[in-house]
């Protein structure tokens, strides 16, 4: 009996310093001497308020507190604990994302392609609405490929070299105070008696066409001018007189023409949701190279002739291997990730991201269904993505030999929407029309994603900077021509030049326009203002990647992965140069 009595003494013990532990309004202390001294009624309504209190649990409703016998209640004593602990691990459990939450995502037990990110910023088509009303039936509405047209980046680059060069015609250059470097062409189409005029400025190209017989006497340079903008306030221009302006102005007309694109590649594996992840992959499945092969060619790069994008065809530093298409007079090169070099313990894949970063537009292959996050790659440059995943209907389809492909688009909120338009639903069975389809894309893809704000912002400033070396050196040159001693000898013109054999290359572009101008600068004397202050460098001074970058860079802009770019990024779409 004594015994008995021993043990239950001891189980209100333990129960009580338990309890006391996980925070209960007595100490246990006080609490042990409440489970002992006084009868059951007073015990029972001391420690119940304690223990609803404590527990403050949505799983379910607590049991009453009986004061039964001690088995009973040490018994009901680790059903709180439990509740308790249970309750705890609840509030720390990590949620999903709210996309992944949607109850868009539980229809037909499917997931969409593509999801946007938590923080938004990106469209994507088709939007999620469509994604959960998508007939599960095949469809051919909007699979003509008649209508895929591919896009013009400038539609009026080419007037001058096909409109102006094969007549006689004249060019006229001034330095206007508040709109800056001009460059005037005129030419006099006698056959249709119309003057065709186009007036360079810093923000754009004016062209315009007059009626001869609008005017008595052919209007001076001034007027033209000012017939286009308005604005113009020079008395007067200066005639170019040097042979070969016509070389130089096309090249700056041209500067933003290429028949070359280069596109990312990435490999998406079944619940790979991170960039790590998805760069990391090395191995490739029979239904991705099956994927590949719709859009191109399999080529080794050493020895390579075609357009490279950025690869290195001599020393495989690279890769080995590539994929590469030509399509519509268009050579295409794809930066596969796969294919690029894997580098141990480099968990960002530098050697990877370096390319594919810098790309302006990727193509998502997923083997499996988890969506592809919009911003789950990092970088400045990758502005769009195209996301397949493949489909099979019917028992008859096995694994990449049948099926078709489904197709999802999604870029950054400041890129205009582009064609051709994703058929409904954006199935594609047939293979051609998928390639059709894919490369247009890319290429359209790319082209408006110029018009977003930071490659907009950028390429006025590459216009900016070409066109103020196109101006300083149509003028000296001029001036030699006539005989006038030049300020400095000029070295430009072979700088000049090379913009226009890399024309097209968005990054190439703009660090070549930084340097011209810096030589433009350098030879005529001109002191440039570094940081508020001015300095003067020697003549004929080397201007180097590093002075590039450091003195002229975008402010609130910063390029990713330029360390060791320059030499990459080199005949980006340069075809003189990748040859």
């Amino acid at each position: 009996m004594e015994g008995e009595r021993r043990n239950e003494k001891f189980f209100h013990r333990k129960r009580s310093s338990t309890f006391g532990a996980y925070g209960g309004s007595q100490s246990p202390v006080d609490s042990e001497d409440r489970f002992i001294c006084g009868d059951e009624t007073r015990r029972q309504e001391t420690l119940q308020p304690s223990i609803l209190d404590a527990l403050d649990s949505t799983c379910s409703e607590s049991k009453p507190f009986l004061p039964a016998n001690s088995n009973q209640r040490v018994t009901e004593l680790f059903e709180i604990i439990e509740k308790l602990q249970g309750s705890r691990l609840d509030e720390q459990r990590c949620e999903f994302p709210l996309p992944l939450k949607s109850h868009l995502l539980k229809i037909g037990g499917d997931l969409p392609l593509t999801l946007p990110p938590k923080m938004g910023g990106y469209w994507i088509d088709p939007p999620l609405e469509k994604f959960a009303d998508m007939s599960p039936t095949w469809s051919h509405h909007g699979l003509d490929t008649d209508s895929y047209d591919i896009m013009e980046r400038d539609s009026e680059a080419k007037i001058y070299n096909d409109l102006f060069r094969p007549r006689y015609h004249h060019s006229f250059t001034a330095l206007d105070p508040s709109l800056g470097p001009l460059v005037l062409s005129v030419c006099l189409e006698e056959e249709d008696k119309r003057l065709r005029v186009i007036l360079r400025m810093k923000e754009c190209s004016l062209h315009g066409v007059f009626s001869v017989c609008l005017f008595s006497n052919i209007p001076s340079a001034v007027e033209l001018a000012r017939m286009l903008c308005e604005n113009v306030a020079i008395p007067r221009f200066e005639v170019v007189s040097y042979l070969k302006a016509p070389e130089l102005i096309t090249a700056f007309d041209e500067h933003r023409v290429s028949p070359n694109f280069k596109f990312g590649i990435l490999y998406q594996k079944e619940g790979q949701l991170t960039e790590q992840d998805i760069l990391s992959n090395n191995e490739e499945s029979e239904e991705f190279q099956d994927f590949i092969s719709v859009l191109g060619e399999t080529v080794k790069l050493q020895g390579f002739t075609g357009f490279r994008g950025g690869l290195d065809v001599s020393h495989d530093q690279t890769g080995s291997h590539t994929v590469f298409t030509s399509f519509h007079g268009r050579e295409v090169m794809f930066h596969v990730a796969t294919k690029l070099p894997y580098t141990d313990g480099d968990p960002q894949q530098l050697q990877r991201k370096r390319h594919i970063g810098n790309d302006i537009v990727a193509l998502v292959y997923q083997e499996g269904q988890t969506p592809f996050l919009s911003d789950v790659i990092s970088s400045h440059f990758l502005h769009c993505f195209l996301v397949v995943r493949r489909v099979w209907k019917g028992e008859g389809d096995e694994a990449g030999k049948g099926g078709g492909f489904q197709v999802s688009v999604t870029a950054r909120e400041d890129v205009p929407p582009f064609g051709p338009a994703l058929p409904d639903p954006p199935i594609f069975k047939d293979r051609s029309i998928l390639r059709e389809f894919l490369l247009t894309k890319l290429i359209n893809a790319e082209i408006s994603c110029y018009k977003a704000e930071q490659f907009s912002r950028l390429e006025l400033r590459t216009r900016s900077s070409l066109l103020e070396g196109l101006q300083a050196e149509l003028s000296t040159r001029s001036q030699c021509m006539l005989g006038v001693p030049p300020l400095s000898s000029l070295q430009v013109s072979e700088g000049l030049r090379g913009v226009s054999e890399g024309s097209g290359g968005f990054i190439e572009n703009f660090k070549r326009a930084i340097r011209v101008r810096s030589h433009s600068f350098d030879t005529l004397g001109v002191p440039k203002k570094i940081g508020g202050v001015v300095t003067q460098k020697p003549k004929n001074a080397y201007v180097s990647e590093k002075d590039v970058d450091s003195e002229y860079k975008t402010p609130g802009y910063t390029f990713p992965l330029l360390d060791g770019l320059s030499s990459e990024v080199k005949g980006q779409t340069s075809p003189q140069e990748d040859t």
